[in-house]
């Protein structure tokens, strides 16, 4: 007898921040499945479940094992912070079980993403078009990466830059920085989140002129606006042609 596979967008982590069909996904899971920091993150409210966790960059391997433990007839939620489906493990998933040619039925349950989360805390930033970048170049060519950079510059997308900097990666935001100071000015506004609605949580606005000076790391989300961004109340707000 089959099992079933959830892959399920935990959000931020908090049990705050948790869709209450994510939340019943896990609850009625045998085994929760996943990066072993967002295991410890779930375990205080799902103390008596069975945990399968893995390291870092061990994606594939931790996909063919849910599908492994989904086979035996146990259902399984594969978790991802933020959205699942958003650099996260629903397309691996999803491609290891076609791969396999196998008949478990996978369902992906989405959550707030990183964008969303530190958008709420930085105003409303994504009120009009924006673009997700993320600026690690383990999977993606970094030449594609700066083509894209340059498309949502040109576009005047407000752009959200996922994994920023890294200790391997340190000049990365800087030339995405330089690109982007090509099509914005340098008081352009840019929101700052760290731990997005988690224990160490911060954020900050400066501009994109001074982003450079700015300490930003892999926990980071960074928000950098466009032609119509501006901080009102100390928020950052991307107008949207409302006549006020």
């Amino acid at each position: 007898m089959n099992g079933k596979i959830y892959v399920v967008g935990m959000g931020p982590g908090g049990q705050d921040h948790i869709t209450p069909k994510a939340m019943a996904a896990m609850q009625g899971s045998d085994v929760i499945a996943g990066y072993k920091t967002y295991i410890d993150l779930v375990k205080p409210f799902l103390a008596d479940k069975e945990f399968a966790s893995s390291g870092m960059k061990k994606e594939v391997a931790r996909c063919e094992e849910v599908l492994e433990l989904a086979k035996t007839g146990k259902t399984v939620s594969l978790i991802s912070s933020g959205d699942a489906g958003i650099y996260g493990m629903a397309g691996i998933m999803i491609e290891i079980v076609d791969a396999q040619n196998s008949d478990i039925e996978v369902e992906v349950i989405p959550g707030i993403s990183a964008s969303i989360a530190s958008a709420s805390l930085l105003g409303a930033p994504l009120m009009n078009d924006f673009a997700t970048i993320s600026l690690s170049d383990l999977l993606t060519p970094w030449e594609v990466i700066i083509k894209r950079l340059h498309a949502a510059g040109s576009g005047d997308f407000v752009v959200s830059l996922y994994n920023p900097r890294s200790k391997t990666r340190v000049k990365h935001l800087d030339t995405a920085i330089d690109i982007l100071l090509e099509y914005q000015k340098p008081e352009t506004p840019v929101g700052i989140v760290k731990h997005a609605m988690r224990e160490l949580q911060e954020t900050q606005i400066t501009t994109l002129g001074n982003l450079k000076n700015c300490d930003i790391d892999m926990f980071t989300t960074v928000i950098i606006g466009n032609s119509q961004t501006n901080v009102v109340n100390n928020k950052m707000v991307t107008t949207r042609g409302y006549h006020i």
